[in-house]
């Protein structure tokens, strides 16, 4: 069933995978004349080349042969002649070269076994039924509760490619939702995959984007009688006053006026309690103070650093002794932030 003479369409023609029909279309009219043997009589390169964007173009031109290409990659011409000879995999009975389609709802399925992959859509990771077969999806969520603690199965941070697993690799993905204090300090969580509970560690500094790989936890492949491996993606649930700037702590702290004009010290918020900040003199809204080491773990060692964004918040309210001072600085400030303005003409 492998196919070894597998190509790219796409980069044959030198176009990416969004390309419109219109840009397809135009790009392959450019690469035809180009390579004509009318206009290169004599030369088998460009004859051999003319052959091949016009293999591509036949493909990518036609919408339903696009689909399955995009969909089974180099094994859309089976899907393409099985389903052809078969009537449908779901016919009773339906062979090809073979083999026994009837035992799956779609070819789909069987590219999918076959690769180790699951079909698209979403699910809880236990399976359903469809004709008597159990059938997976390739993408999975969990929201488990956790306990505290270590130990169990955590054996690193291993980054996969569902579309470039080893036929039969039975290989899947699922999201894990933590909050920002699990994954700041590690957790150990405990899901369940449907036909067994398994107890996964979480080391501190897990973040989106972290992939946590569990050995052996994927799919049984009857083919070749292996369980491929379960893939975690962390996801972080959003916090009220923290967030990401990529490895940094970010966060917004509010001072007031006289705060910013004379400068002031000010407790801020960590993630490991809160520290005293000496705010500058003369500091300006949207200015960012660096706490260094006080960011998120590396788990390699380490921290990022945090950043504090300061925001300054004038009162709402007064007391007639603050409106009087207020008023009085009004009048005597001798200081206009606007004066470069008055040169601005259309």
């Amino acid at each position: 069933m492998a196919n070894t003479d597998f190509k790219d369409y796409y980069a044959v023609l030198g176009v990416t995978k969004t390309a419109s029909a219109d840009e397809i279309k135009k790009v392959y009219r450019r690469l035809a004349r180009k390579y004509h043997p009318d206009m290169n009589p004599g030369d088998k390169q460009a004859e051999a080349r003319f052959k091949e964007v016009t293999e591509a173009y036949e493909v990518l031109s036609d919408p339903d042969k696009r689909k399955k290409y995009d969909q089974f990659g180099r094994y859309w011409k089976q899907a393409d002649q099985a389903w052809s000879s078969s009537g449908g995999a779901g016919a009773p009975g339906a062979d090809f070269n073979g083999f026994d389609f009837s035992q799956y709802g779609s070819f789909d399925e069987f590219i999918n076994e076959l690769l180790g992959r699951y079909s698209t859509g979403t699910g809880t990771g236990t399976g359903t039924s469809t004709g008597g077969r159990r059938s997976t999806s390739r993408s999975y969520s969990y929201r488990p509760g956790g306990s505290s603690g270590f130990g169990g199965g955590f054996s690193g941070f291993d980054g996969f490619d569902t579309q470039t697993a080893n036929v039969g690799a039975a290989d899947r993905e699922a999201n894990l939702s933590l909050t920002f204090s699990e994954a700041f300090h590690g957790v150990q969580k405990r899901l369940d995959l449907g036909t067994e509970v398994v107890d996964v560690r979480i080391p501190a500094g897990a973040k989106k984007g972290t992939r946590v790989r569990l050995k052996g936890k994927g799919a049984f492949n009857s083919l070749n009688q292996q369980r491929g491996d379960l893939y975690l993606n962390v996801e972080l649930q959003p916090h009220s006053f923290f967030q990401f700037d990529g490895d940094n702590l970010v966060c917004e702290v509010p001072i007031t006026p006289d705060e910013a004009v004379l400068g002031a010290p000010i407790e801020v918020p960590t993630p490991d309690g809160s520290v005293t900040v000496n705010v500058p003199a003369g500091v300006r809204s949207g200015q960012s103070l660096r706490l260094r080491g006080k960011g998120w773990p590396n788990p390699k060692g380490g921290r990022s650093d945090q950043m504090v964004k300061i925001s300054i918040v004038p009162p709402k309210e007064l007391s007639q002794t603050e409106r009087e001072y207020y008023e009085k600085i009004r009048a005597d400030r001798t200081f206009n932030p606007r004066t470069n303005l008055k040169q601005i003409q259309l």
